[in-house]
């Protein structure tokens, strides 16, 4: 499974958004445009890509443009475990 399959079952669970997220791809905007996805929903989504992945996110890594898109944030999530 790529990465950016586990980002989607991750936001579809912590968001709750069912059906919805099988239509989501790397340009699915989300911050702003998913009306679950409020600055609340931002630290569930980091918190359950920690433990998914066995990484740890720093404040300051948490910016608008990570949670622009499903791929910014897919690609954000590679980043991290490739270092």
């Amino acid at each position: 499974m790529q990465v950016i399959d586990d980002v989607i079952a991750i936001l579809s669970e912590v968001l709750q958004l069912g059906n919805r997220a099988s239509q989501f791809d790397a340009s699915t905007p989300l911050f702003g445009h998913i009306p679950e996805f409020d600055s609340m929903a931002v630290v569930s989504v980091v918190t359950a890509l920690e433990e998914q992945f066995g990484f740890t996110v720093d404040d300051e890594e948490i910016t608008a443009e990570v949670f622009e898109t499903v791929g910014k944030l897919s690609e954000f999530v590679e980043t991290k475990l490739a270092s």
